[in-house]
Parts: structure tokens; sequence; C-alpha cells
């Protein structure tokens, strides 16, 4: 881990630098401008919705907010927890912040939205998380269920703006309405191309919240920031997305956490390589999953020896020239994988499972099995993609 995280600051100082080389201004978060949202809060009873990526500069935001004398009432906390050490899909209890002794409510845990009572002693919600760009990461679902309980309650909602790693392209099945789930909210694709900004303007604007009902959405915009903007996560998302490649490959190797293939949880690279047992002879490469607190204490195959695709030094320049997620390595291991009838049972996948709800919809599955290639199941996710991209325009707050 200690590696990972030199490799994750090595990365974010190198991109820092080539931004200066080139003269190319760094951008600002909605967080590090707090001459604009500062004013907005004094004075007021605060809830933060955060985690470990809500920072000013190098410091978390609550400790920030609190030394300005900002008054934090309460934290809600997403998956993984407020300070980012629970394990990926693990219920998350209210607590009490050690550090700081402020309450926190877990929205991750028996409940995933606030409630009347949690809302009493608030003035306002400051939302400061970090996405990456996936329908299925579940920050953006605790957005939408925050966004209802301000509509709901009356209360004023923060947001602090951050760049979307994969914003840079669109791509994917739209999510069926059948299909909506705990890894799945919204109608978007799996690629969506928004800021967590972004796509509140867009769940407000198109009504998406219970009775079309409206939050009172305030949004602290980014500064020097495009869509096409290369831009490396100085803090991890969350435990298992800890290198900037593995938050590039997570839109597309999501879909494998709905299959009986491994990504790699229970290694100190998840995201970055595919495998299972039942593939020996079929690969060489090759790597054992292990519990690792934090990360990933049951792992699929703990302890046993999986075969498959190493992506280390895959080119990720590939997906920014080609703007679409990879369904090859999907497709090739289902027609390796000895066992077809077996490959989209996750029941023993206890940390995603449900292709269906992964991916969104139920076509998808059935046209692997039934061996179309890719331009054939890319052609039916028409029109709805392409409905999705001209409705999302409405809605960008930076340019493309």
């Amino acid at each position: 881990m200690l590696k990972k995280s030199i490799l994750l600051i090595f990365n974010f100082l190198f991109f820092t630098l080539a931004y200066a080389w080139q003269n190319i201004p760094p951008v600002r978060t909605g967080a590090d401008q707090t001459e604009k949202y500062f004013s907005i809060l004094r004075g007021k009873r605060i809830a933060v919705v955060a985690n470990p990526t809500s920072r000013i500069a190098d410091t978390p935001l609550v400790d920030s907010l609190l030394h300005s004398g900002i008054r934090v009432v309460k934290v809600f906390g997403p998956e993984h927890g407020f300070r980012g050490n629970a394990s990926n899909g693990a219920t998350v209890a209210d607590s009490h912040d050690p550090a700081t002794g402020i309450p926190i409510v877990s929205l991750y845990g028996k409940k995933s939205m606030p409630s009347r009572d949690d809302l009493q002693d608030v003035d306002i919600i400051l939302f400061d998380i970090q996405d990456v760009g996936a329908r299925f990461f579940t920050y953006i679902i605790t957005l939408q269920h925050v966004m209802q309980a301000c509509a709901n309650f009356h209360k004023p909602l923060l947001i602090l703006d951050r760049p979307n790693p994969n914003g840079f392209y669109v791509d994917g099945p739209v999510l069926e309405d059948a299909l909506r789930s705990g890894v799945g909210l919204q109608p978007i694709p799996i690629v969506h191309g928004m800021t967590i900004g972004e796509l509140a303007r867009m769940i407000n604007g198109e009504g998406w919240l219970l009775n079309k009902a409206k939050c009172d959405l305030q949004i602290i915009k980014m500064v020097n920031y495009t869509h096409a903007t290369v831009y490396t996560l100085p803090v991890t998302p969350s435990p298992n997305l800890n290198t900037p490649l593995s938050i590039l490959l997570y839109p597309g190797l999501c879909l494998f956490e709905g299959t009986v293939i491994s990504i790699g949880r229970g290694t100190e690279r998840p995201f970055t390589m595919m495998g299972a047992p039942a593939l020996a002879g079929k690969y060489t490469f090759h790597f054992k999953p292990v519990s690792i607190p934090g990360m990933s204490e049951h792992p699929l195959y703990q302890d046993s020896v999986c075969y498959g695709i190493d992506l280390a030094n895959y080119k990720t320049d590939q997906l920014r020239i080609k703007k679409q997620i990879n369904l090859q390595w999907l497709m090739e291991c289902y027609q390796a994988y000895p066992w077809k009838e077996r490959f989209f049972d996750a029941s023993q996948n206890k940390q995603i499972g449900n292709f269906d709800k992964l991916a969104g919809t139920s076509m998808l599955r059935k046209q692997i099995i039934a061996g179309l290639s890719e331009k054939e199941i890319r052609k039916s996710w028409e029109p709805a993609l392409s409905r999705f991209k001209r409705k999302r325009k409405k809605y960008l707050i930076y340019p493309e």
C-alpha cells in the first residue's frame, strides 16, 4: 500500500509540474475557492457530505471549516465511511468522528437518505466528494438521495465541484427503469461524462427526484477545467481504486463483478487485472487474492490462484482516442471460461453481483452469450445513448 501511495503522489506531482511547464493554469476545485463559499456558510449550522477526498488543498474539508470558525454540526458519510476505512460494500454504522467529536450519520448502512430528524438542526448541506464518472459508483447515488432529502425538507444544497477523471467520454447502455438499484439509480449510460455539479443539475432539470421535486442547488464551479483536462486525483476515491490506471479502467472492469471473474480485489492493485482459477491453462499470468483489511476482507477466490489478463502496462491513451469502454476483455473471458452457464452467476461474488444491474440492461449478458460482435452490441445501445448525449449538453458547466 505504501508503494501505491508513493506512486499516486508521484503522478500527482508529475502532472502538476507538466501543467506548469506548459503554462497551463492548474485546475482549482470548488473546495479550493474558499473565497466563494465561506461567506455563505458563516453563521449557519452546516452538515457536510464528505469522505477522505473532501479537502481544501492538503487539509480535510471538515478540519479546515472548523479551523475557520464555521460550525459543522454533523457529517453524512457515504460508502467506505467519512474517513474511508470501510471496505467496499460494507455496512457503515453511525458514529462520532474521533478527531473532532462531530456526529457521523451513515448513508451507507440502515438508511441511504438523511431523515427529517437528521436535518432539524441543519441550515445548509455542503456536498464535496470526488466521483469517478461511472453510473455504478455509489457516490452519485448518495448525491441523488441527499438532493431528495434537501427537496423534501426544504434545505439548500451547496456542491463544491471536482473534476471527473473519466469526463472525456460518454459510453455504454443507458440504465433501464426496471434495473434501478443501489448500483444504478439515474437513467444514464455507464460512463456519463459529467461532474458531480453537472449531474446534479441534470437530476434537478430532468425531474428525477420523487414527485419531480426540485432541490435548492448552488454549485461552486471549478476554474481552468474542461472535459478534456487530464487530471490525476490527489487522493484515491475509494480503497480499491488506488492508482490512476484503476480509475480509468474501472468503468469497463466493474462489469466483471457480475460474473465469476475476479478483477483483482484482494491484491495491491485491484481493477488492473482479471482472472479465475478455472482459467488455468488458458493464461500464464496469475495472482492470488488475500484478505486485506480496509480494502477487501473476503475477496472472490480468497487464497486461490487465479489465471487471466494483466493490464498493468495498458496504455490509457487508447481510451482517450477511442472514447469507449473495452468490451473485448469481457467477451474474451466469457469465451475462455470452460463452464459458460456459470459465467454470469455471481452468487459467490459478495462484492457487488448481478451483471444486469451493473450493465443497466439484460441485453448485454444475452448478447455476449449469443456471440454477437462488439459492433452489433454497440448498435443496440442506440438511440438511447445519442439521446442522452444531446440531453447532457444542456447541463454542462465546462467546455468539452
